[in-house]
């Protein structure tokens, strides 16, 4: 087993000892560091960078050729981590001696320790793992205390000034995974990157921090009875749909692609999208029309056809309905010269 030691105090500091213990070539660019390895014992990627109200995030997309035991200290403070697994598992424990404690596939854990105290990761070999970790300092930084973001995650999970050790898995959320896809989407550069970046990190922070709240009153566990295998077919269903939104699909050859009945389609459809299976198929290519609007050459019948509808009229109705004018006007819009259709 590699043993690995990071301070979190600050994001170059956990580069720093990221890149001593699985080699690869560091990148920065306005505050953003990125670590790439391929190598005998380390392959894939590591991101992170901080932001306002002492926010950090580091997300894993790593594969280790032996177990590796991951250390994380920070002396000075008692930060709260979140942590949200994509893909594979992770085990944490308080310290070395502590128990393990194992979190999956589209699962939250939010962990803080008293101060002096290692968190422990634990990663398994030769499995792909992909998690995001966000680390919210306790520490006050403002003049006005009460207001901070850091007292109010505080307050939430500690009762008193004095941090004690805490450990919560949460139960299966899809939609933080779908989040935390948007996160990785963004294409842009710079300053733009990086307030994109920092809005969607909170939107996934209290993502997380509702997702505590839920499970305390039982309303998630009651309402979420789909398995892990179960949602792994739904996000692929998904992904399925969301790259190829022309394609017949229908809610039988969809059951029949998955195995999971046409109840159970659309039981999960609804509890990660908040949509029945055709709404989500239809809802995916309106997007892709706009986006074909925007970026091709064809006339508006033309796109109508091509991205599976069969009427115009009911294209323009619920493209109408999304974006509060007709496809028409919203090609002139972005070129009054272009408008053919």
């Amino acid at each position: 087993m590699k043993i690995v030691t990071i301070n979190t105090e600050r994001i170059q500091n956990i580069f720093d000892e990221l890149h001593t213990n699985f080699g690869g070539k560091v990148t920065f660019d306005l505050d953003q560091y990125t670590l790439e390895t391929n190598n005998s014992f380390a392959k894939g990627a590591i991101i992170g960078a901080s932001f306002n109200d002492n926010i950090s995030y580091v997300q894993f997309d790593m594969t280790f050729a032996a177990d590796v035991r991951m250390d994380i200290v920070n002396p000075i403070e008692s930060p709260v981590y979140f942590a949200y697994c994509s893909k594979g598992s992770l085990s944490h424990s308080f310290g070395t001696a502590g128990e393990e404690r194992k979190f999956k596939t589209f699962q939250t854990a939010i962990v803080t320790s008293k101060k002096n105290q290692d968190n422990v990761l634990f990663f398994e070999k030769d499995k792909k793992t992909k998690f995001t970790l966000i680390i919210v300092g306790t520490q006050v930084l403002h003049q006005n205390p009460d207001n901070s973001l850091n007292q109010k995650v505080k307050e939430t999970f500690f009762e008193t000034e004095a941090v004690q050790d805490f450990f919560y898995v949460g139960s299966h959320n899809l939609k933080i995974a779908e989040k935390i896809e948007q996160l990785n989407a963004i294409t842009q550069t710079g300053i733009v990157r990086n307030l994109l970046k920092e809005g969607i990190l909170r939107i996934i922070l209290a993502m997380e921090i509702q997702q505590h709240t839920d499970d305390l009153s039982m309303n998630s566990k009651d309402t979420n009875c789909l398995t892990l295998r179960e949602m792994e077919e739904i996000k692929e269903l998904s992904e399925a749909i969301k790259a190829n939104p022309e394609e017949a699909f229908t809610i039988k050859s969809l059951s029949k692609k998955s195995g999971l009945s046409p109840n159970k389609l659309q039981e999960g459809f609804k509890l990660i999208h908040n949509r029945t299976v055709n709404d989500y198929i239809t809802h995916m290519r309106v997007l892709k029309a706009e986006i074909l609007i925007r970026t091709s050459d064809l006339n508006i019948s033309e796109i109508v056809y091509c991205i599976g509808f069969t009427s115009r009229s009911y294209f323009s109705k619920i493209f109408k309905q999304k974006f509060n004018c007709s496809p028409k006007e919203y090609k002139f819009n972005l070129n009054p010269l272009a408008i053919t259709a």
